[in-house]
């Protein structure tokens, strides 16, 4: 267990629904909602934070879901009661996932590899535990291309990554490093904020 990133975001978890904002929730409902109507099979979620997606999921799906902090998932704990489903939430750590090989169908993110210290790592270690054909949907917030929101996005990091996120991660190239094969790309705002769906592939 990576004990250093579990401490951040333990000492995150009491104010980070108000960090998060309801405006910024509001705004890319519409969109997780979109991405997360494809759950089906069995369903790995990572990483489930306060559980301020839980209200995008469909209803009664039978989801796992992982976050690293423990303090993050007590805060949770009123949203996964109230789901009209299943959600088996563990403390884990992406790297170290606890799961036997192809245990999964579908693998869902949502602003989570901003966060994984070792991004294309964490990818692979999804993909062990995604069936071969299994798809992985992500919702993310990465780097830019594009100046000047590059140059601001990598000033940034150099402050958000000591309390939360990098705001400059290379995402899409990460899931391809880790041998997924990327189907579908849907850019939100900018080349920023955008939607991924990949596949494992089965050779």
């Amino acid at each position: 267990m990576d004990t250093q990133t579990q401490a951040k975001w333990d000492k995150a978890a009491p104010t980070f629904d108000l960090m998060a904002g309801k405006g910024a929730e509001a705004r890319w409902r519409p969109f997780k909602e979109q991405l997360f109507a494809n759950m089906q099979g069995r369903i790995l979620f990572l990483a489930l934070g306060t559980g301020l997606d839980i209200e995008t999921f469909p209803p009664g799906r039978d989801i796992t879901a992982i976050d690293i902090s423990p303090r993050m998932l007590e805060v949770a704990g009123p949203r996964i009661a109230a789901y009209d489903g299943d959600i088996d939430a563990r403390v884990m750590d992406v790297h170290e996932l606890d799961f036997a090989d192809a245990s999964f169908d579908q693998i869902f993110t949502s602003c989570t590899f901003c966060s994984v210290p070792d991004p294309v790592a964490g990818l692979r270690a999804l993909r062990r535990v995604l069936k071969p054909g299994g798809e992985l949907f992500m919702f993310e917030h990465t780097g830019s291309r594009y100046y000047p929101f590059k140059l601001m996005m990598d000033l940034m990091t150099q402050l958000t990554r000591r309390i939360g996120p990098d705001m400059n991660r290379p995402t899409l190239h990460n899931v391809r490093a880790a041998g997924y094969r990327v189907v579908e790309v849907n850019n939100l705002f900018l080349d920023v904020v955008k939607t991924i769906r990949a596949v494992n592939p089965e050779t």
